[in-house]
């Protein structure tokens, strides 16, 4: 009997044990589904808001450059284009005449030497005598066809432009200022860093303006034989001058020109 009784409660334990787990089964079942009905419930509330949102969009603006028809010009920088300075002219020294009162006499034979040399004749010849034009040997000075350099010549060329300019000294700056702007329009300085030059560069030019104003017998020396051909063809671009004259003559001047640039 105490047997039965025994089994009964155990079984009625079991019994109860069994509906608690069941219970707790089901609580957790209905947990989950709890989650996850909220866990969708901030997918799509956070998805909407995105949707929702709005994003300010920039266009950039084109910025269109006009390119001007007339001419630009471009300076070189730390260019610059030496001269050589005018000699200093000295004053003539005139030379004075001294008369002396008392003159010695001296034979016919007596033997005259003079710094300079000078043409005689074997005739003795007295001071009142006549002079024979046929016994005078007259010197032609040859007119000089050399070309002049141009701190020499009497008369400068004259660049265009310059006609206004009164003397040698006008003429020589406006002639410089005209031929510096044009080698600093013209000449292209990018050559001596395409081969490699780097530092000071020095171009030695020298031209002659002929007899009708023309520039020719351009020679240059350069480190470099392009920089050497750039300034021939800027020398090239020199335009037609007034002669030099020498003595009321159209001569040939010869003019030197050295270039200077700095290569960074």
């Amino acid at each position: 009997m105490s047997n039965l009784k025994k089994t009964h409660e155990t079984i009625r334990q079991n019994g109860e044990t069994v509906k608690k787990s069941q219970k707790h089964e089901a609580n957790l079942q209905k947990n989950s589904t709890l989650y996850f009905q909220i866990g969708l419930i901030v997918c799509l509330l956070a998805a909407y808001g995105l949707l929702e949102m709005k994003f300010e969009t920039t266009i950039p603006k084109l910025v269109e450059v006009i390119p001007s028809d007339g001419p630009i010009e471009i300076s070189i920088e730390n260019f610059k284009v030496y001269e050589e300075p005018l000699p200093k002219s000295e004053p003539e020294i005139q030379k004075k005449t001294v008369l002396i009162d008392k003159i010695k006499e001296v034979d016919n034979d007596y033997e005259i030497k003079k710094a300079l040399e000078i043409i005689t004749s074997d005739q003795n010849t007295s001071p009142d005598a006549p002079i024979d034009p046929s016994q005078v040997s007259v010197i032609d000075m040859p007119d000089d066809e050399t070309n002049v350099p141009y701190n020499f010549i009497q008369n400068v060329p004259i660049y265009p432009g310059c006609e206004k300019a009164k003397g040698n000294d006008e003429r020589k700056k406006c002639m410089s200022e005209k031929i510096t702007k044009l080698i600093q329009r013209k000449f292209n300085s990018d050559i001596a860093s395409d081969y490699g030059l780097s530092g000071r560069q020095k171009i030695d030019v020298q031209f002659t303006i002929d007899k009708t104003g023309h520039v020719n017998n351009i020679k240059t020396r350069a480190p470099h034989p392009k920089l050497q051909d750039e300034a021939v063809r800027v020398i090239n671009m020199l335009p037609e001058m007034t002669p030099g004259k020498q003595n009321d003559k159209n001569v040939g001047v010869i003019y030197t020109l050295p270039i200077v640039f700095q290569v960074q």
